[in-house]
């Protein structure tokens, strides 16, 4: 796949998050598609609170059925933008936690890089999806998310557990339902 691929809108497929359960399942990775809609953001410490609330029996802050989790930490938003540089951070450091939250409704995921084969395992079980942003495009991402708001843990700062809306989000699809993967490196 050609980097330009990635810059030719015309070619992508316009997706809303909420037909990802219908839609989502036609797409075959290495698709290119625009993402819009109610995504969480969400990174290493906030996965650890989830956690450790799910274990102590408590309520978790957010619906997990068919929820996006997009693993990044925003910088302070600045400009009138809802965020500030927001691009993806390295999805493997999210994996161990990522089966169980695909069995718990997550339907897709979002970052960059490989993920393991337990990942990929879960989203062929339970038909998710893994996305891939681009990386070191912090600040290009941040024009396509068009509000922010903290959900849970305003003390981890930039990883606050965060719902986000993007606006046609431009993403590589990483892994299919069919756990077919785009890139292997």
């Amino acid at each position: 796949m050609h980097s330009t691929h990635l810059l030719t809108k015309s070619d992508m497929k316009r997706i809303n998050v909420e037909e990802l359960p219908t839609v989502g399942r036609q797409l075959a990775a290495g698709e290119t598609v625009l993402l819009s809609g109610k995504v969480y953001c969400a990174r290493d410490a906030a996965h650890k609170k989830l956690f450790e609330l799910k274990d102590s029996g408590k309520k978790l802050p957010l619906d997990l059925k068919n929820a996006v989790i997009y693993y990044a930490g925003p910088t302070p938003e600045f400009g009138g933008r809802a965020v500030g540089s927001c691009g993806p951070t390295t999805s493997s450091r999210m994996d161990k936690f990522t089966p169980e939250l695909i069995s718990m409704g997550v339907i897709a995921t979002i970052g960059k890089g490989k993920r393991s084969a337990e990942v990929v395992e879960a989203i062929r079980n339970y038909k998710a999806m893994y996305f891939c942003a681009i990386g070191g495009a912090g600040a290009i991402a941040s024009q396509h998310i068009t509000k922010s708001e903290i959900v849970a843990f305003p003390e981890l700062g930039c990883e606050a557990l965060r719902l986000f809306e993007f606006e046609d989000f431009p993403l590589i699809v990483g892994i299919d339902c069919n756990g077919n993967i785009a890139m292997k490196a």
